[in-house]
Protein backbone atom coordinates (compact mmCIF):
# COMPACT_ATOMS: atom_id res chain seq x y z
CA UNK A 1 0.00 0.00 0.00
CA UNK A 2 1.26 3.87 -1.02
CA UNK A 3 2.26 5.83 1.92
CA UNK A 4 -0.80 8.07 2.63
CA UNK A 5 -3.16 5.78 0.46
CA UNK A 6 -5.98 6.69 2.80
CA UNK A 7 -5.70 9.79 2.98
CA UNK A 8 -5.18 10.41 -0.68
CA UNK A 9 -8.70 8.56 -0.92
CA UNK A 10 -10.35 10.76 1.69
CA UNK A 11 -9.01 14.29 0.37
CA UNK A 12 -9.98 12.96 -3.15
CA UNK A 13 -13.40 11.73 -1.93
CA UNK A 14 -13.74 15.18 -0.01
CA UNK A 15 -12.21 17.30 -2.55
CA UNK A 16 -15.34 19.57 -3.40
CA UNK A 17 -16.46 20.68 0.13
CA UNK A 18 -13.82 22.91 0.60
CA UNK A 19 -15.65 25.38 -1.60
CA UNK A 20 -18.09 25.30 1.34
CA UNK A 21 -15.26 27.19 3.74
CA UNK A 22 -14.03 29.36 1.24
CA UNK A 23 -17.57 30.54 0.36
CA UNK A 24 -18.37 31.30 4.32
CA UNK A 25 -15.09 33.11 4.72
CA UNK A 26 -14.99 35.16 1.38
CA UNK A 27 -19.36 36.36 1.92
CA UNK A 28 -18.86 37.03 5.61
CA UNK A 29 -15.65 39.38 5.48
CA UNK A 30 -17.42 41.11 1.95
CA UNK A 31 -20.92 40.91 3.96
CA UNK A 32 -19.04 42.91 7.53
CA UNK A 33 -17.52 45.29 4.90
CA UNK A 34 -20.75 45.93 2.87
CA UNK A 35 -22.97 46.35 6.80
CA UNK A 36 -20.17 49.22 7.00
CA UNK A 37 -21.00 50.81 3.75
CA UNK A 38 -24.40 50.77 4.62
CA UNK A 39 -23.77 52.49 7.50
CA UNK A 40 -21.99 55.03 6.10
CA UNK A 41 -25.00 55.63 3.50
CA UNK A 42 -24.70 56.11 -0.11
CA UNK A 43 -23.88 59.90 0.18
CA UNK A 44 -21.13 58.96 2.84
CA UNK A 45 -19.84 55.82 0.27
CA UNK A 46 -19.75 58.39 -2.29
CA UNK A 47 -18.08 61.02 -0.69
CA UNK A 48 -15.15 58.66 0.14
CA UNK A 49 -15.21 57.17 -3.71
CA UNK A 50 -15.16 60.91 -5.12
CA UNK A 51 -12.25 61.96 -2.87
CA UNK A 52 -10.43 58.70 -4.19
CA UNK A 53 -11.11 59.82 -7.90
CA UNK A 54 -13.31 56.81 -8.48
CA UNK A 55 -15.82 58.13 -11.98
CA UNK A 56 -19.69 58.25 -11.20
CA UNK A 57 -19.31 57.86 -7.66
CA UNK A 58 -22.72 57.61 -6.18
CA UNK A 59 -23.44 55.42 -9.29
CA UNK A 60 -20.03 52.72 -7.79
CA UNK A 61 -21.28 53.50 -4.37
CA UNK A 62 -24.58 51.56 -4.84
CA UNK A 63 -22.82 48.96 -7.36
CA UNK A 64 -20.38 48.64 -4.74
CA UNK A 65 -22.74 48.47 -1.61
CA UNK A 66 -24.96 46.06 -3.52
CA UNK A 67 -21.67 43.47 -4.21
CA UNK A 68 -20.30 43.50 -0.79
CA UNK A 69 -24.18 43.13 0.62
CA UNK A 70 -26.41 41.16 -1.59
CA UNK A 71 -23.64 39.62 -3.51
CA UNK A 72 -22.03 38.71 -0.41
CA UNK A 73 -25.22 36.96 0.98
CA UNK A 74 -25.53 34.92 -1.91
CA UNK A 75 -22.31 33.88 -2.17
CA UNK A 76 -22.49 32.27 1.23
CA UNK A 77 -25.73 30.47 0.15
CA UNK A 78 -24.11 29.42 -2.86
CA UNK A 79 -26.07 31.01 -5.16
CA UNK A 80 -24.80 32.85 -8.60
CA UNK A 81 -21.72 32.27 -6.66
CA UNK A 82 -19.40 32.80 -10.13
CA UNK A 83 -20.97 36.07 -10.98
CA UNK A 84 -20.65 37.32 -7.45
CA UNK A 85 -17.57 36.41 -7.18
CA UNK A 86 -16.28 37.71 -10.54
CA UNK A 87 -17.65 41.24 -9.46
CA UNK A 88 -16.26 40.87 -5.65
CA UNK A 89 -13.12 40.05 -7.82
CA UNK A 90 -13.26 43.81 -9.84
CA UNK A 91 -13.92 45.37 -6.42
CA UNK A 92 -10.73 43.86 -5.23
CA UNK A 93 -8.78 45.17 -8.29
CA UNK A 94 -9.80 48.65 -8.15
CA UNK A 95 -9.43 48.90 -4.27
CA UNK A 96 -6.43 47.49 -5.05
CA UNK A 97 -5.29 50.49 -7.72
CA UNK A 98 -7.07 52.89 -6.43
CA UNK A 99 -7.39 52.86 -2.73
CA UNK A 100 -4.31 50.57 -1.13
CA UNK A 101 -1.57 51.26 -3.35
CA UNK A 102 -1.63 55.26 -3.56
CA UNK A 103 -2.00 54.98 0.16
CA UNK A 104 1.77 53.12 0.44
CA UNK A 105 -0.05 50.64 2.26
CA UNK A 106 0.63 46.73 1.74
CA UNK A 107 -2.61 44.87 0.08
CA UNK A 108 -2.77 41.34 1.99
CA UNK A 109 -6.50 41.20 2.81
CA UNK A 110 -7.55 42.87 -0.65
CA UNK A 111 -5.09 39.84 -2.78
CA UNK A 112 -6.09 37.13 -0.29
CA UNK A 113 -10.12 38.39 -1.51
CA UNK A 114 -9.23 38.42 -4.77
CA UNK A 115 -7.50 35.17 -4.69
CA UNK A 116 -10.78 33.71 -2.67
CA UNK A 117 -12.98 35.54 -5.22
CA UNK A 118 -10.67 34.39 -8.38
CA UNK A 119 -11.14 30.58 -6.72
CA UNK A 120 -14.75 30.91 -6.51
CA UNK A 121 -15.28 32.17 -10.22
CA UNK A 122 -13.64 28.74 -11.05
CA UNK A 123 -15.13 26.51 -8.69
CA UNK A 124 -19.06 27.73 -8.64
CA UNK A 125 -21.66 27.14 -5.85
CA UNK A 126 -20.16 23.90 -5.22
CA UNK A 127 -21.80 21.00 -2.99
CA UNK A 128 -24.30 22.39 0.10
CA UNK A 129 -25.29 25.05 -1.75
CA UNK A 130 -28.54 26.79 -2.51
CA UNK A 131 -27.27 26.37 -6.38
CA UNK A 132 -26.36 22.55 -5.66
CA UNK A 133 -29.82 21.88 -5.03
CA UNK A 134 -31.36 23.66 -7.76
CA UNK A 135 -29.03 21.96 -9.79
CA UNK A 136 -29.63 18.25 -8.46
CA UNK A 137 -33.54 19.08 -8.12
CA UNK A 138 -33.59 19.61 -11.69
CA UNK A 139 -31.98 16.41 -12.92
Amino acid sequence: MKPFAALNHWATRFAPYPSVFLRAALGWVFLRHGIVKLGMGVAGVAGFFGRLGIPAPHVSAVIIMTVETVGAVCVLLGMLTRFWAALMAVDMVVAILVAVLPSGHGFELEGLLLAGALALVGLGDGPLSVGWLVHKGAR
